[in-house]
């Protein structure tokens, strides 16, 4: 047998080629460009499991999986489950993988799943999460600003140095219109600077800017009252009218 059990639909093609096109054993593998020893494992698995071409449309792939490899299935249900909610919540941070956390887990658990059925399990259960949130903006209501990602390496070119620059984005909730500036700083001035630039690509003012909690914009931050960086403006004392809230990631 193959050393990667082959997937659900490609099983069902050998089936469905063997039982109904009554094609050989060596003509299949051909096909499905698999070993000739992996389709007679099968095969034989599948007169095992006492399978009746063509299959049922109730056996989904889960339940065709149970039949075939019964044993294997069983061994898997004995292994201990991650915590699949603190999972997906540390693959959010920066830099943590997959194979980190499984090596963590295993860590725990010598006995639990191979890295493969990790990933598989995972996503199976991942595949259940609603990944959307539908949201309404309205045109010229709303300007998502930030600084965003880890930055990228610039070199100058007279003194050959290498510097990080951080990347000021922003963009129209209604158009995704959006506007990138790499800056050096991420001071109160540099701030300033960049909306004034952002106001000039698009040529206009958002009614609303919405910053992600950072504190070039945003002195204390609060869901519902937070406090708001102040600028001074010649002799006249003047804030930017900002919500907070989320920024573009």
């Amino acid at each position: 047998m193959s050393a990667e059990r082959l997937s659900m639909r490609k099983l069902r093609e050998i089936f469905r080629l063997y039982y109904e096109k009554k094609l050989t054993q060596r003509a299949i593998a051909v096909s499905c460009k698999v070993s000739r020893a992996a389709i007679a494992d099968y095969l034989v698995r599948a007169k095992a499991a006492k399978l009746v071409w063509p299959l049922e449309p109730s056996l989904d792939d889960e339940a065709l999986e149970r039949l075939l490899f019964p044993h294997e299935h069983e061994a898997l249900r004995l292994c201990p489950e991650p915590d699949y909610g603190h999972m997906h919540l540390e693959l959010k941070k920066k830099h943590v993988t997959k194979l980190l956390l499984w090596q963590e887990y295993r860590e725990q658990h010598p006995d639990g799943y191979q890295y493969s059925q990790f990933c598989q399990r995972y996503r199976e259960w991942a595949s259940g999460l609603s990944v959307t949130m539908r949201q309404q903006h309205r045109a010229g209501e709303k300007m998502f600003v930030d600084f965003s990602g880890d930055g990228i390496t610039i070199v100058d070119p007279v003194t050959g140095e290498c510097k990080t620059a951080k990347l000021f984005v922003a963009v129209l909730g209604a158009s995704n219109l959006t506007y990138v500036e790499p800056v050096l700083y991420e001071d109160l001035p540099t701030w300033i600077d960049s909306h004034v630039h952002a106001m000039a690509y698009f040529g206009g003012v958002a009614e609303i800017w919405v910053p992600d909690n950072l504190k070039s914009g945003v002195t204390r931050a609060d869901y519902y009252d937070p406090d708001l960086n102040r600028v001074q403006i010649g002799r006249r004392h003047a804030a930017f009218s900002w919500t907070a809230g989320s920024a573009p990631g």
